[in-house]
């Protein structure tokens, strides 16, 4: 017999209200606990805004370490006066005389010693004594051009070469760059204005190259221009890397990137929509979606059924980004990997009852065209960790020298970075090769600036 006294009925519903409002308040407790260790955005929080980070728990059994098996031994190289690039003789400090008993000394030997020594880091003031030629038959005046400077240029190829590379390749401020060598912060980036409209077709040259790459990466990240908002894109490959600095997220920037016409391979990428109708088929990054998997236990860990789910998934998602980087064959690279990949859809089409299940389940199955492009091919990743690595310098920059001051200042550092990290990625040492592109161009304006720098053959 049902219970109508309103007494009792009233009592039901405070104590209703009181479990929901507890349900409700241990949610927010976790999620607090949760900000407080993994930050404003969970387990996608980068590094340097975690509140804390723990340390890593001591081996129960440390073992010492040594050479990995395969990796070759790297050693200290023994003195040797033909590679050095200079022998200096040190005199005694003993004059010749015993410090125990004071009696005469007679050189014995010569003991060598290496040692790796650098010059200070300081912008020199060199006159240049230029020729100045007359022709007897014809009274012409022939003048000496000053080498390796630019004309009407204070400073020389060298330097420029030095400061770029240090604020645009290693991301030291301009103004400690300025600072370390001695020279005027003006007119050191008039300067890289000038050299970001000798090489301003650099770029566009590449672009046309990364379209038809066989794997592509993008990735985006925030970055302030003349203190409003904006965006550092990048478009690379192993081979290549297109900075540009906008001031919009938009898909605008992709599109003028990949132009209308279909491309081949693939381009690797997050989940932001911006990249979707790009004319190129498209891999997402795996490492975002397993990300996601395991926070959904961290947010629901008295769950037996996402915990079951997350011991499912997150492993095929770790192999099927590990697998194509072990020394197995092809064929047996393959076999493994179909079965990643046939264990991977199952686990998504699996019943469930659970909403953040169903929502990382929904996520696979309406993007299976954007999901497995690594099983088909080996050189496919499954996770766009070399975009997110060649960022990072960039995302490091941002904090240390604020954005750029201008949207001048914007282009001139996407153009002169895309410069100097293409050259790194293609083996050279970037330095030497601007510099003599420089020389070359101060000599000859006519040459082409992509020629000079990028005319050596790509690495395999």
């Amino acid at each position: 017999m049902r219970n109508t006294c309103s007494e009792c009925f009233s009592r039901q519903q405070k104590i209703d209200r009181l479990e929901e409002e507890l349900a409700r308040l241990r949610q927010r407790l976790r999620y607090r606990k949760q900000e407080a260790g993994e930050g404003f955005f969970g387990s996608s929080t980068p590094s340097a805004q975690l509140p804390f980070k723990p340390n890593a728990a001591p081996a129960e059994n440390p073992k010492k370490r040594g050479a990995q098996y395969g990796h070759t031994a790297h050693v200290r190289k023994s003195a040797d006066s033909a590679d050095a690039d200079r022998v200096v003789p040190v005199p005694s400090v003993f004059k010749r005389a015993c410090p125990g008993c004071g009696g005469p000394l007679q050189r014995k030997d010569t003991r060598r010693r290496l040692v790796r020594e650098c010059r200070p880091l300081n912008a020199e003031e060199i006159v240049l004594e230029l020729p100045v030629e007359q022709c007897p038959s014809c009274d012409r005046v022939f003048h000496t051009p000053a080498p390796g400077v630019f004309k009407k240029a204070v400073l020389g190829n060298q330097l420029l070469t030095n400061a770029i590379e240090m604020s645009y390749l290693h991301g030291i401020p301009l103004g400690r760059v300025c600072e370390q060598l001695g020279v005027n912060p003006g007119v050191l980036m008039g300067m890289f204005h000038r050299l970001e409209k000798l090489f301003k077709e650099a770029p566009n040259k590449l672009i046309e190259e990364y379209r038809t790459a066989p794997v592509k990466h993008a990735d985006e990240t925030g970055w302030r221009t003349n203190g409003k908002n904006g965006y550092a894109w990048l478009f690379a490959t192993p081979n290549l890397s297109i900075f540009q600095f906008k001031n919009t997220r938009s898909s605008s920037v992709p599109k003028a990137v990949f132009g209308d016409q279909p491309l081949p391979g693939v381009l690797v990428v997050d989940r932001y929509a911006g990249y979707n109708k790009l004319p190129c088929a498209i891999q997402y990054c795996l490492a975002h979606l397993l990300r996601e998997v395991q926070d959904a236990e961290k947010e629901f860990p008295e769950s037996a059924e996402i915990k079951a789910f997350v011991s499912t998934v997150a492993p095929l998602l770790a192999m099927a980004m590990g697998l194509r980087s072990q020394a197995i064959s092809d064929d047996e690279f393959y076999k493994k990997i179909a079965g990643v990949e046939t264990e991977l859809k199952s686990a998504m089409q699996s019943p469930a009852q659970h909403l953040a299940i169903r929502r990382i389940q929904e996520i696979f199955t309406d993007n299976s065209k954007r999901l497995y492009h690594w099983a088909r091919d080996r050189s496919i990743p499954a996770d766009n960790n070399l975009a997110e690595r060649d960022l990072r310098p960039t995302v490091i920059a941002r904090k240390t020298s604020f954005g750029s001051q201008s949207e001048t200042g914007a282009k001139t550092r996407g153009t002169l970075m895309t410069v100097f990290h293409t050259l790194k990625k293609r083996g050279s040492h970037p330095a030497a090769v601007f510099k003599t592109a420089l020389d070359e161009l101060a000599r000859d304006p006519t040459k082409d600036p992509f020629q000079l720098l990028f005319s050596a053959p790509l690495p395999p």
